[in-house]
Parts: C-alpha cells; sequence; structure tokens
C-alpha cells in the first residue's frame, strides 16, 4: 500500500470566506448540464462533450484588449507544468508536476490545502513526461490519477486522502499523466507507457469506494476478435495506450476514448497487420466496458501518430440530415467527422501538410502513399512525430459552427528501429529508432478554424515556434490560444482577427480555462511554473 502526504494549507475556518455552504458537492446532473451554470468548470473538456466551449460572454470582443493580470500563483516544484484546472464554488484545483493537487481561492491564488503523492524513487515514466494534467470532481470528492499509477479520492474541501487503489504496476512501466472522466457514479481512466512494450487499457471505479467496474483492453488476446490483425503473438506488447481524457455522450450513456500508437515505433516488421484496436477511436459502453465500435484512423501506424486526441461531440445538419457527430483533429494531420452512434466515416480531409497518404477512401481509410515507412537512413515524412496536433485540446462553437485547433506544420526524418521491443526497459524505448524534426521557416504553429462539419478551412492565425497550447472557444466570440514565446492570446473567433495579448514569459503548456465569482469573468492560463489569471478592471 503507497503512503501519500496531505496538508492543509490554512485552517478550515479561512474556508467559510472562499466558498458557499454547498461547498464542493458537485452532482452528475449538474456536470450533464454544466452550460446553465458555466461559472464553474467542472470537467477536463469543460463538458462532457469535450467542446472546451464556454457560455460566459462578459470578456468579448468589444472589450478583451482591456483585459489585466489579477493574480500569479507560483509552483512549489519545478518541473512540466500541463494543469487545466477545475473550478468549482470559489476554488481552483491544479495539478503541480509530477502528482501534486492544490487548492486555491480563485479570487487571489491563496492556496487553501495540498495534497503530494508519495512516489516511488525508481519511478518508470517511458515515453511520458513526469507531469499532470488535471483532476476530476463528482460530489464533495477530487479525484486524481497519479504518475506512478494510482487512483486517488481526496476531500474536496481539505485535501484529506479517503481512498487510493492501483491501476497498474509502476515497474511494468505504467504511468499516468492524463486527468480522470467522472460520469454518473464511475470514475474513467486510462494509462500511459505503450514504448514501455504494454497492452493498453482502460478502466472504470466506483466514485465511492474505488473498486475497479471493468476494464476495457485496446489490443485483443488469443482467440478474440481483431486478434488476427497482430502477426504472431506481437499483440502481448502492442500498446495502444490510452493516455488522454476521453468524452462521453450520456444520452446514449457511451464513452469516447482514443488509443495510441502500436509498439515498437518505427518498426512495423514483426508486427505485420492493421494492428487492432491501435490508433483508433473506441465507443465504450459505460456501464458495462464494452466496446461498441470502432474505427482505426492509421492501421500498422509507424511514425508514433497517436489517436488520443480529444474527440468533440456535437449535433449537426449534414447533407440535410441532422447526425449525432464526434469529430477528431488527428495527429495524423487528417480532421474526420464520424456517427457517434454507429461509428459511420461521414467525411474528411487533411487539415494540415501530410506525404503520407494519397487521401481517405469511402470508408475513411487511408490511401498510403508507397515507401512511406521509417529507414535506417531517415525517410523524410510530414507530419512530424508530435503530429499536426498533440495531446492539447481542440475546441467547438456552437455558434459559429467552427472546430479550432492548434495545427502544427512540421515534418520529420524518420529512422528505422529494432522490430521487436524489450518490455518495460527505459533505454529500449520503442524498440529503438526515432526521428529528427525539420526545424527552420518552414516550421511553425497556427490556429486553424474549420468547418466542424466537413473540414474546410475558414481562417489561420499563424503563431510563431512550436506551440504547446490547447484551444479555448467563448460566447463572447472569442477564442484564446497561446504561442510558444509566451503569447497569451485572443482571437474574433469568425474572423482570426487578433484582438489581445500579453507576454506571460515563458511557453504555455496547457488547455487554457475561463470562469466567473462575484459577477466577474476570469480567464486562466499557465506558463512555465505559474498560474495567471485575468479579468476585466
Amino acid at each position: 500500500m503507497m503512503k501519500f502526504v496531505a496538508f492543509a494549507a490554512v485552517l478550515l475556518g479561512l474556508l467559510g470566506g472562499v466558498v458557499r455552504s454547498s461547498a464542493q458537492n458537485v452532482t452528475y446532473n449538474e456536470i450533464l448540464h454544466s452550460a446553465s451554470h458555466p461559472n464553474d468548470w467542472l470537467t477536463y473538456g469543460g463538458n462532457y462533450a469535450s467542446q472546451r466551449f464556454s457560455e460566459l460572454k462578459q470578456v468579448d470582443t468589444e472589450n478583451v484588449s482591456h483585459l489585466k493580470m489579477q493574480w500569479v500563483y507560483q509552483l512549489r516544484q519545478q518541473g512540466i507544468f500541463e494543469s487545466s484546472p477545475i473550478v468549482v464554488d470559489g476554488l481552483m484545483y491544479v495539478t503541480e508536476p509530477p502528482t501534486t493537487v492544490t487548492a486555491l481561492d480563485v479570487r487571489s491564488g491563496r492556496p487553501i490545502w495540498r495534497w503530494t503523492a508519495k512516489l516511488p524513487k525508481n519511478l518508470l515514466t517511458i515515453g511520458l513526461f513526469p507531469t499532470n494534467r488535471g483532476v476530476a470532481i463528482l460530489g464533495d470528492t477530487i479525484y486524481v490519477a497519479t504518475i506512478d499509477a494510482h487512483l486517488v479520492a481526496l476531500d474536496a474541501k481539505t485535501g484529506a486522502e479517503r481512498w487510493t487503489v492501483e491501476i497498474g504496476k509502476n515497474e511494468d512501466a505504467v504511468a499516468i499523466t492524463q486527468a480522470p472522466l467522472a460520469i454518473n457514479g464511475k470514475i474513467i481512466v486510462g494509462m500511459g507507457g505503450g514504448e514501455g512494450g504494454l497492452r493498453g487499457y482502460i478502466d472504470a471505479y466506483d466514485a465511492n469506494d474505488g473498486k475497479r467496474l471493468w476494464r476495457l483492453y485496446t489490443i485483443p488476446t488469443s482467440g478474440e476478435p481483431g486478434v488476427e490483425t497482430w502477426e504472431d503473438e506481437s499483440w502481448k506488447y502492442g500498446g495502444a495506450t490510452t493516455w488522454n481524457t476521453g468524452s462521453y455522450d450520456p444520452e446514449t450513456n457511451t464513452l469516447f476514448w482514443g488509443t495510441g500508437n502500436p509498439a515498437p515505433d518505427w518498426n512495423g516488421d514483426a508486427r505485420k497487420g492493421d494492428n487492432l484496436y491501435s490508433c483508433a477511436l473506441l465507443a465504450i459502453d459505460a456501464d458495462t466496458g464494452k466496446m461498441k465500435w470502432y474505427f482505426q484512423f492509421s492501421p500498422h501506424e509507424t511514425h508514433d501518430w497517436d489517436s488520443s486526441e480529444p474527440p468533440i461531440l456535437f449535433d449537426a445538419v449534414v447533407d440535410g440530415k441532422k447526425r449525432k457527430i464526434v469529430a477528431q483533429a488527428n495527429r495524423n494531420a487528417f480532421y474526420y467527422v464520424l456517427d457517434r452512434e454507429t461509428g459511420e466515416f461521414i467525411t474528411g480531409k487533411a487539415f494540415a501538410k501530410e506525404t503520407w497518404a494519397k487521401g481517405l477512401d469511402a470508408k475513411g481509410r487511408p490511401i498510403e502513399l508507397p515507401d512511406i515507412d521509417p529507414t535506417p537512413q531517415g525517410n523524410l515524412i510530414y507530419p512530424s512525430i508530435t503530429g499536426s496536433v498533440n495531446w492539447t485540446s481542440p475546441s467547438y462553437s456552437p455558434l459559429t459552427g467552427l472546430f479550432y485547433v492548434n495545427t502544427r506544420e512540421q515534418g520529420a526524418y524518420y529512422f528505422k528501429g529494432r522490430p521487436t521491443i524489450s518490455p518495460h526497459n527505459p533505454s529500449d524505448i520503442g524498440g529503438g529508432g526515432g526521428q529528427k524534426v525539420v526545424g527552420g521557416d518552414d516550421a511553425y504553429s497556427a490556429v486553424r478554424a474549420l468547418v466542424a462539419t466537413t473540414g474546410e478551412r475558414k481562417w489561420q492565425f499563424k503563431m510563431v515556434g512550436d506551440s504547446w497550447t490547447g484551444m479555448l472557444a467563448t460566447a463572447g466570440n472569442l477564442v484564446f490560444c497561446a504561442d510558444a514565446e509566451g503569447n497569451f492570446f485572443a482571437l474574433d473567433a469568425t474572423t482570426g482577427k487578433p484582438l489581445w495579448h500579453v507576454p506571460l514569459g515563458n511557453s504555455v503548456r496547457a488547455n487554457p480555462i475561463t470562469y466567473a465569482v462575484d459577477g466577474k469573468q476570469y480567464l486562466e492560463a499557465a506558463a512555465g511554473n505559474s498560474v495567471f489569471v485575468f479579468s476585466l478592471p
């Protein structure tokens, strides 16, 4: 049993001025209808559809240029800071690297309590940064997945630990950086470490006591449908981990979760076949963990193009018919529109430069070009290993009908590694091999606005450098993002016109959020090792 350390930063009596009398008692119904009370930010993706859209509109295109910094919180420990906060009842919950949960007063940034996981000395994070991207809340409990693969429940008011369960063995290279997803009575969480030779899975746990309710493996075992897509027994160490947060459709009780690349990276010689269900989107029954359908974006993938980018759910009219849609801007440079009830491919097109496929066929399968695999000498292919988009979230505005994505334009020389992998071995990450990115003026990032139902580009805002910031859209007709130089900025959501920016002095490696308290709207962004919060004067 692991031991954890928690402490209160101030006496609990001081909380009276920070939270309401119904402090931190977030019901499933409130998360379900989060659009009706946008003052809080209750889930990682802003809502179950992962739209990262807020109904707040006090800050709009007319006054956004007047935003001023209100407070800054400095992390206690240096590291790669990628947290997207949860905000409820006057408290902001952020995760500091590698796994610390801190509750802050949303008005001042003053720490209220802090909890830190006691991690093993020989922590394994093969293919992952030692960081954490956020928490989930349900009832009066905060849920965090630790970098060493535990799920921990904390009292939302005090930070006191209620229970902890082991999701996987870190000595086997299981590690977790994602924020869990809290639904009706369940906490859903995936795992990472595929470059260490793991077989991926996604779990559901009882929100009350941490009992595991189901586990879905993302790679079939002997005798199961799809195992024939893995040559010999390559499925045993095939990767396909579930390392980013997914989405949820409450109407059909369906989870939508992306899977990572097959292992080993950069050499598919010993795993011939499509390698199901790697680089795919899985539709999962939330009660049973059974797969309803899947859609594989990149069969037999050899470039580390995970499909773990957050899928966005929305309803729209397509060809005169109202459709329930799940859309994803994929790391492989294609944008996909699928029917979320059936998994049927509706349409798709490249949203960034790619040199590996001629296009998509009628069912959405890529029409691959010849000679695209890595070679011992290095093979130049677009996009690079980091993809046309990576783990950071896109956003969708129901007001504009546009899908906003921070797009990376960059190629890489891909080098072939060994055909087999040494499981759980940090020195054999992905079976060797790798890539060398192409730099210079041709490499850049841009905010791109796509017509959500077609992928057609409406506008783009070109940035400097390699941006790692997610998107935020608001009812004020604004889109927020940041560039690699640390400029946090706002664009007109309809036209892409730049309206405001502020230099934060360091790269923003997270997803910005917005919330309101005391009748005032705030914007949050994390840069370097600091949390910055802005509002109108």
